[in-house]
């Protein structure tokens, strides 16, 4: 990419544990760990103090007492995490030309040309204390010629850092690296590489393009642009109303209420396996009825970001108790989810236990090698709407 590119990496430190501490200054300096209390519980995120310990997202919570027995375990509240999400997004939405929120806790923001009218330096750097400032969150970001180098240049830094990667520093900057730091590689795809004696990113960048394709295909030449700092992916504007939905126009009209409920089901299960899928989270479900006198009416509300069946489910069943009023047959019932973000699974962990969370894992995996409709809910078999 041309060295005229100004991308601009941002991610919040520690996000969840950050939220807690700006309730509870108490926290401060402990080793904090988000996620479910009881011994089947799963962390969600920790602090960096308890990551001294050993411990990281995923573990078992009961592994991480074992790790830190006087570490401060808190269950967690994604409404508060949202929010916060949403309050940094503001922020940086009126103040810079183009913001894609890549997660809940992370933007990228394109400045190519702006450079014109401001010092991008300068500027984010000034942008990073308004965003401490006014929401009292940790923030860290990296500056550089391209998306990959600019997460990477943020995660070497963090927390509470910054970093200006110029384009002549790019390959000096990566050279050294694990290709582990490489964004987008797998353990699998670091296993395979470590056991060829491909441990460091300058070693990665030596492979031919041949080579690579033979051993990882087109994966493996990606990342090999990767290892030579070469990204031309572009930020993608963020948009709220970024959405995935499904409906379901009945073939005679219905006023079973039990059997529309099973349906909502099903149609929520089938919208949330694809969002996993997608490494997706939603954070507003709507849901649209039609009456047989073709009425349509629509109901939406924020969620906490989540790509759970079981939230999702109930969230929406409860939806639709609102927004059917009238006792009247009905002819179409639809769902949506929109305010999407990148999101990884983790996310929902500390309202999980580990056999729940066990589960979505090996449900999504009989679907994916058998198809979406190889495993179903009992009660959503054999609709006939």
């Amino acid at each position: 990419m041309s060295a005229d590119k100004h991308i601009i990496h941002m991610d919040q430190d520690a996000f969840f544990v950050s939220v807690e501490v700006r309730k509870d200054s108490s926290l401060i300096g402990k080793p904090v760990i988000i996620g479910g209390t009881s011994d089947r519980g799963v962390v969600a995120s920790c602090s960096y103090e308890a990551r001294q310990y050993g411990i990281h997202s995923a573990m078992s919570s009961r592994m991480a007492k074992m790790l830190c027995p006087h570490a401060v375990f808190i269950k967690g509240n994604m409404d508060a995490y949202s929010e916060a999400s949403f309050e940094v997004t503001a922020i940086l939405k009126e103040r810079v030309p183009l913001l894609e929120k890549a997660s809940i806790d992370e933007h990228y923001i394109d400045m190519t040309g702006m450079d014109r009218f401001h010092n991008t330096l300068q500027y984010v750097k000034e942008l990073r204390a308004t965003v401490i400032k006014e929401t009292g969150l940790p923030i860290s970001f990296g500056l550089s010629v391209n998306k990959t180098v600019s997460k990477m240049a943020t995660n070497e830094c963090k927390p509470n850092g910054e970093s200006n990667i110029e384009q002549p520093e790019v390959r000096d900057f990566l050279n050294p690296l694990s290709i582990r730091k490489i964004p987008g590689l797998g353990e699998k795809t670091f296993i395979k590489l470590s056991d060829m004696g491909i441990k460091k990113i300058y070693t990665l960048a030596q492979i031919h393009p041949d080579q690579m394709n033979s051993i990882l295909g087109k994966n493996g030449l990606s990342l090999l642009q990767k290892a030579k700092g070469i990204d031309h992916s572009p930020v993608i504007p963020y948009q709220e109303q970024k959405s995935i939905g499904t409906q379901c126009t009945f073939k005679a009209d219905s006023i079973d209420v039990e059997t529309i409920n099973n349906l909502l089901t099903s149609m929520v299960m089938d919208l949330a396996f694809d969002l996993r899928q997608k490494k997706k989270l939603t954070a507003c479900i709507t849901i649209t009825i039609r009456y047989s006198n073709f009425e349509d009416v629509t109901k939406q509300v924020a969620i906490a970001y989540t790509a759970l069946d079981r939230t999702l489910i109930l969230k929406t069943k409860e939806l639709f108790r609102q927004v059917y009023q009238k006792r009247m047959l009905l002819r179409l019932v639809g769902v949506r989810f929109s305010n999407l973000v990148a999101g990884h699974e983790q996310i929902d962990l500390y309202s999980e236990s580990q056999e729940q969370y066990s589960l979505y894992q090996a449900l999504d995996k009989i679907r994916n090698r058998f198809g979406d409709q190889a495993i179903k809910l009992a009660s959503t078999m054999n609709l006939d709407l």
